[in-house]
């Protein structure tokens, strides 16, 4: 809902963004003169301290948690803001001051409904907080033993904060789109939707949870992969309580490398995890940074913070994976089908064209060796390609491509020789092999031959309808229809307000034609 405030802080985050020098990555040539002469003007009053207008994380801190959580979410739309911002925003760390032990105790009595002691038998001092909710460290004693938790806890009054915040945001996008229509192709209003949908879904705790149980499904058979067992019980809107992790992160490489893993292996299992889970499953964690992932003792991948997901439909991941596949063995020409296909660009352009274009981007890659080959720059510059070709944006696909970047960056730190293509092609081939070779067509014929099925048994009924309907027709044919007495009113009511109109229809041009007699006379 507006707010007659939403001017105020505006202006308010606009100081900020200027004094912490965030305007620098602005690209003044891009927008209209006046838009340009106030990012001059912002400029004005950048701290001296600041240099090359790398100062949009750290405004977006000093803003507070929404702005934290806002620049989250534009580092994964360099379709929006640019690649330049979005590399930025990547660095933003969301991490905020803690709240008191004694505020985080109160919450989970309230949302658990009974003192703490019925829940858990000891509860740590915070031992990480971030924009939306904190962390503390739990241990719980019942018939099954001793075990320790992880006790996540949403801010107090997180959540009227946020939708202040979004209230400012929704009119900073409307504001945008009226100054500058050229905007609207970016979607400003969209982009604030997805935001909202996805901050409506961090803070509610039990999503998260589900989120966990529904991957937990997923990867059941699947080595070198975990994530942390949700306790449903001890778990509400405000609280989420999860099996405790000890683990080495992975943004610790000497410490991983002290404690003997292998650091190719352990690229390799990022990799080749997160594309199972978002080409076979069509559900993925998008967040994978390094801060949210770990390896355990047993050398297992796992990974933690739930709260921003990915989903992709069958058509999304055919299309991630036979592009990957067509570059792989250098079928330009199949790339570009699929494109056509998937409907993704427009059927007017020249498929030949297209291959063409994709030719351009998929051979000076194989020039290179393998570990000079990014699969993440590969699909910036697809996508780059596409917009001269009308390929309008896709969220799913940018949020697939950038976490892609993401997943790819923590595996090179650990393996700066990584072979992408030869660490996705098990994975990519498998995929395709099962559904769109042979298996796949027998899959899709069983699919088929089940629906058919389904209209086979619903034909009884509607023939009984059909049947029904002839009847009622045949009657009204021969004894006229009836009409209930509501009918007969509305109707009249209806015939008298036409004559009413068609009687001063009558009078118009009566007095129309004495008009024109008179002025004729």
């Amino acid at each position: 809902m507006a707010s007659f405030l939403d001017p105020f802080r505006l202006m308010r985050a606009g100081w900020t963004l200027a004094r912490e020098g965030a305007l620098g990555l602005v690209d003044v040539y891009e927008l209209p003169a006046p838009a340009r002469l106030a990012v001059r003007l912002g400029r004005l009053i950048e701290r001296r301290t600041v240099h090359g207008g790398k100062g949009l994380a750290a405004a977006m801190v000093k803003l507070g948690p929404s702005w934290v959580k806002l620049g989250q979410f534009l580092a994964t739309r360099p379709d929006v803001v640019g690649f330049a911002v979005a590399r930025d925003l990547e660095e933003l760390q969301d991490r905020m001051p803690p709240f008191p032990r004694a505020v985080a105790v109160a919450e989970i009595e309230r949302a658990l409904d009974g003192p703490l002691s019925h829940f858990f038998a000891e509860l740590s001092e915070p031992v990480a907080a971030a924009s939306v909710a904190q962390v503390h460290k739990g241990v719980i004693r019942d018939a099954d033993g001793e075990r320790q938790v992880a006790v996540k806890v949403l801010r107090p009054g997180v959540d009227r904060r946020f939708r202040s915040d979004l209230s400012t945001f929704y009119f900073a996008a409307r504001m945008i789109e009226r100054l500058d229509p050229r905007a609207k192709r970016l979607k400003p209003v969209e982009v604030v939707d997805m935001l909202a949908r996805t901050v409506a879904f961090e803070m509610d705790s039990r999503l998260e949870a589900a989120a966990l149980s529904e991957m937990a499904e997923n990867i059941a058979d699947d080595p070198d992969f975990r994530i942390p067992a949700p306790d449903w019980t001890r778990t509400a809107r405000t609280v989420l309580t999860l099996e405790w992790i000890d683990g080495i992160p992975l943004s610790d490489v000497e410490g991983l490398r002290k404690a003997g893993f292998d650091l190719k292996e352990l690229a390799r299992i990022i990799i080749q995890s997160f594309l199972r889970h978002a080409i076979r499953d069509g559900f993925f964690h998008a967040d994978m940074h390094q801060g949210n992932l770990m390896i355990d003792a047993s050398g297992n991948l796992v990974a933690v913070d739930f709260g921003i997901m990915g989903r992709a439909g069958l058509k999304e991941r055919r299309f991630l994976a036979e592009i990957l596949h067509g570059f792989i063995t250098r079928n330009y020409l199949r790339v570009a089908e699929v494109h056509f296909e998937a409907g993704y660009v427009p059927a007017t352009h020249s498929i030949e064209d297209f291959a063409q274009a994709i030719r351009a981007i998929g051979e000076p890659i194989h020039q290179k060796r393998a570990d000079e080959i990014s699969m993440a720059k590969l699909l910036t510059l697809l996508f780059e390609v596409t917009d001269l070709f009308d390929m309008k944006t896709r969220p799913e696909l940018i949020l697939l491509q950038k976490t892609m970047v993401v997943v790819e960056g923590v595996a090179r730190r650990l393996n700066p020789k990584l072979d992408m293509w030869a660490t996705a092609d098990p994975v990519v081939r498998e995929w395709i092999e099962r559904n769109l070779g042979p298996l796949g067509k027998l899959s899709d014929l069983g699919t088929q031959t089940l629906e058919a099925g389904k209209s086979v048994t619903l034909l009884p009924s509607l023939l009984t309808r059909a049947e029904s309907l002839a009847g009622r027709l045949h009657e009204a044919a021969e004894k006229g229809f009836a009409l209930l007495p509501e009918s007969v009113e509305a109707i009249g009511k209806a015939e008298a307000k036409r004559n009413r109109w068609g009687n001063l229809a009558l009078w118009v041009i009566a007095v129309a034609v004495v008009y024109i007699a008179w002025r004729g006379w």
